[in-house]
C-alpha cells in the first residue's frame, strides 16, 4: 500500500496514519496522523505526557500500535522489534540511554556491527572509527574511555555517535540536547542540518523552542495524545508553538526577582575529589546559587562529594554549622539536605517501585512501617500539587514519561522543607508549561528561607533563577559572577575556559547561621 506522495513527487519519509496506542488508564497516542518529508527537519513537540515519546517507539518497534499504519518512503511496513527499523534505515537516540557501562566509548558506539579482523572484532580499528566520527561531527569523546566513568553529558554524545555509525537515513532524536550547552546544541543542530542538506530526515522531540525555531523546518504538536497542530517553523513564532502546546499563552524566559540572602546554610571549604580540585563556595539562606559549566568540567563531581555519594579526599563540608564531611548521605538528609540528581532514573528513583512508593523514599527513616493508606495521600497531595500525570499512584514509577518523573523527584524533595535543596537539571526533558512551574515552586521554596544549590545546562535557567553564578572549568570555580554579570556571552566564555569579565559579587559568609530542620510528618 502507499500514500500520497509530497509537493515534489516522492513519497514522504515517514508517514504514520491513524496510530492509536493505549495502555491501562491512558489513551497515549489518538488516531494520530504524521508526514514527514525526506531532507528535513521535522520537530514533534508537546507537553509531558503527550505522547510523543510513545508515538517514536511505535515508528521504532518498540511499541506496537493498536491500530493504524506506518510508511517509510511510500512503503507500509510493520516492525516487531527495533532491529527490524534499524534494517529498514531508522536509528532512535532515546531520553534513557541505552548503554553498557562496563563498555568502552568504541565498543557502545560498534556493539553489533564491530569491523572484524580475521574473523574477530578489529578493536584497534573500532577506536579509529570512532574517533574519526567524532571528530567529524564536533562531538568530542575519548573511544578508549569506559562510559561508566562518563559524565551524563558525553555519555548522550555517546549515544548519538551510535545513531551516526549505522548511517541510519531517517533519524529520530529524543530530547538530544538535554545535556548540552548552547554552544554544543548549535554544533549538534549543524551536523543536523548537513545530514538533512544530504537528503536524510531527522525527527527531533525536544521540549526547547529556541532550537526549533532556529533548527527545525517544520513542526507537529501533540496534546493530549491527538495532534493540536501543524505548521511551517518559518510560519509561527515561538509563542505559537507554546499557546499549541498548552492550549494557554505561556510567558517565555522569564527572570525572577532576586532572593533577601541570610545566614550560610552550606560551606564547602577547599572540597577535592576525583574531577574537583579545591573547591570553596557558600549558599545562604533564602538564595540560589548556580553552577554553570560545560558538561564533564567536575559538576556532577562535586555535587555527589556534597551529597554523600563521592568521597573527600580533601577539604570540609559544613551543612547548618554541622561538619558533614564524613556524613552518609542518610546522614547528610537526616541533617537536613535534599537532593534532585540529575540521572532521574537510576539515582532518582526506584522504577520497579510505585509512584506512592517513590514519593515517600528517603525521608522515610525512623517512622516505622508507613502505612498504605498514609501513603496514598501522601502521594496524592503530591500527584496533585506537581502536576504528575499518572494514572494511578500504585502504578511502577517507570511507566512515567521522562517529565513526569522529573516531577515526582522534585516533589518528593521539596515536600520535606530541608534547609539544603542540591538541584541538577531541575527541567530536563519538562514540557515548558511545567518548567515555569517547577521554577515557580524553587523560587517559592528559596523565598521560605531555605538554600538551594542549582546545576542546569540550561543558561537561561541559570540566568533566570541564580541569585550568584559560579562557573566550574576543568574541576575548578573558573569564577564567581553576580546575576547582573551573568550574561551568556560572559558565561559562556567562562564555561570554555577564558578569562570571564572580573566579577564583583563577594564571597558570602562563611559562617553558618542556625537553620531549623523540618521533619516527614508521622505516618499515623
Amino acid at each position: 500500500m502507499t500514500r500520497r506522495p509530497d509537493a515534489d513527487g516522492a513519497p514522504f519519509a515517514v508517514e504514520l496514519r491513524g496510530i492509536t496506542k493505549e495502555f491501562p488508564g491512558t489513551l497515549a497516542n489518538d488516531r494520530v496522523n504524521l508526514t514527514v518529508r525526506r531532507g528535513e527537519i521535522h520537530a514533534l513537540m508537546g507537553e509531558n505526557g503527550a505522547g510523543k515519546s510513545t508515538l517514536m517507539s511505535v515508528l521504532y518497534g518498540l511499541l506496537r500500535p493498536d491500530a493504524g499504519q506506518i510508511l517509510l518512503d511510500g512503503r507500509e511496513v510493520s516492525f516487531a522489534r527495533p532491529s527490524e527499523a534499524i534494517a529498514a534505515g531508522l536509528g532512535m537516540v532515546h531520553q534513557s540511554f541505552k548503554l553498557f557501562p562496563s563498555f568502552t566509548v568504541a565498543e557502545n558506539v560498534v556493539y553489533a556491527a564491530e569491523p572484524r579482523r580475521f574473523g574477530l572484532t578489529d578493536r584497534a580499528e573500532a577506536v579509529r572509527r570512532v574517533a574519526a566520527l567524532a571528530e567529524e561531527h564536533g562531538l568530542a569523546v575519548d573511544p578508549s574511555a569506559e562510559v561508566g566513568d562518563l559524565p551524563v553529558g558525553v555519555r548522550q554524545r555517546v549515544e548519538i555517535l551510535k545513531l551516526l555509525y549505522r548511517g541510519a537515513r531517517t533519524l529520530i532524536l529524543d530530547e538530544p540536547t538535554a545535556v548540552l550547552t548552547p554552544a554544543e546544541a548549535d554544533a549538534l543542530f549543524g551536523v543536523l542540518r548537513s545530514l538533512a542538506d544530504e537528503g536524510r530526515t531527522v525527527l527531533l522531540v525536544t521540549h526547547k523552542l529556541r532550537e526549533v525555531m532556529e533548527g527545525s523546518d517544520t513542526v507537529t504538536v501533540l496534546r493530549d495524545g491527538r495532534v493540536a497542530a501543524r505548521m511551517r517553523t518559518a510560519d509561527t513564532s515561538a509563542d505559537g508553538i507554546a499557546a499549541a502546546m498548552t492550549g494557554r499563552a505561556v510567558e517565555l524566559d522569564r527572570v525572577h526577582p532576586a532572593g533577601s540572602p541570610g545566614g550560610a546554610v552550606l560551606a564547602v571549604d577547599g572540597l577535592t575529589t576525583d574531577g574537583v580540585r579545591d573547591v570553596s563556595l557558600t549558599v545562604r539562606a533564602g538564595e540560589i546559587v548556580g553552577i554553570a559549566g560545560v558538561a564533564g568540567n567536575g559538576q556532577s563531581e562535586l555535587v555527589e562529594a556534597v551529597a554523600g555519594l563521592r568521597p573527600v579526599t580533601a577539604g570540609r563540608v559544613t551543612l547548618t554549622g554541622r561538619d558533614i564531611t564524613d556524613a552518609t548521605a542518610a546522614e547528610r538528609r537526616a541533617a537536613g539536605l535534599a537532593y534532585v540528581p540529575e540521572d532521574r532514573t537510576a539515582v532518582g528513583t526506584a522504577p520497579a517501585a510505585t509512584i506512592a512508593e517513590n514519593l515517600a523514599m528517603g525521608h522515610h527513616r525512623g517512622h516505622g512501617l508507613l502505612r498504605p493508606g498514609w501513603l496514598r495521600e501522601h502521594a496524592r497531595v503530591l500527584v496533585e500539587r506537581f502536576g504528575i500525570k499518572a494514572a494511578s499512584a500504585g502504578h511502577p514509577a517507570g511507566s512515567l514519561s521522562g517529565g513526569n518523573l522529573q516531577k515526582l523527584v522534585i516533589g518528593r524533595e521539596l515536600a520535606h522543607e530541608s534547609p539544603l535543596l542540591i538541584v541538577e537539571q531541575p527541567t530536563r526533558g519538562v514540557d515548558i508549561g511545567a518548567v515555569q512551574t517547577i521554577h515557580d515552586h524553587l523560587v517559592a521554596h528559596r523565598d521560605a528561607g531555605h538554600a538551594i544549590l542549582l546545576v542546569s545546562a540550561e543558561l537561561s535557567e541559570i540566568r533566570g533563577l541564580s541569585d550568584r553564578v559560579l562557573v566550574m572549568y576543568e574541576g575548578e570555580i573558573a569564577t564567581e559572577l553576580t546575576r547582573e554579570e551573568a550574561d551568556e556571552p560572559t558565561l559562556g566564555l567562562a564555561m570554555a575556559g577564558g578569562a570571564p569579565k572580573p566579577g564583583s559579587a563577594t564571597t558570602a559568609p562563611a559562617s553558618p547561621a542556625p537553620v531549623k530542620s523540618v521533619p516527614l510528618k508521622e505516618a499515623p
